[in-house]
């Protein structure tokens, strides 16, 4: 299970000033929703697995804006910023050809998550509590 430790990486310390209450409010809710998300994949016989010597499957949690600046290939207003999204170890793509199935679709539906194109996402997989401008489940970025 992901906790908020894994989602914070220290950055609550590091730059509490910037974390408001909504903020923490959305890190709950995000981290709920992927643990979430992540026992229906593993029910669904989908290979989980925490990224070496870090013992977690958070590759990248709350970005403060001067670590999204620095985050190659990041989106100026990433989601990462406002708490409303998660990226997931997923090395061999796993957990994103889950997503892009039928079942993995209505299983986001159900919590109310969105998912970048597995294009975009090589190793990863990401996900967020916001809908995209298009309204796609699974979107490019």
């Amino acid at each position: 299970m992901i906790t908020l430790h894994d989602y914070w990486r220290g950055r609550d310390v590091t730059h509490a000033l910037l974390l408001s209450v909504d903020m923490r409010t959305e890190a709950a809710r995000t981290v709920e929703l992927a643990n979430k998300l992540l026992v229906l994949a593993k029910t669904a016989g989908v290979p989980l697995e925490a990224i070496a010597g870090v013992g977690s499957m958070v590759t990248s949690g709350w970005r403060p804006p001067d670590v999204n600046r620095a985050t190659p290939g990041a989106a100026q207003y990433s989601l990462h910023m406002t708490c409303q999204a998660i990226d997931l170890h997923d090395p061999l793509g796993e957990i994103d050809d889950w997503l892009m199935s039928a079942d993995g679709q209505r299983a986001m539906a159900d919590l109310g998550l969105w998912h970048e194109h597995p294009s975009a996402t090589k190793g990863w997989a990401h996900v967020q509590t916001r809908p995209p401008r298009s309204g796609r489940r699974t979107f490019y970025p």
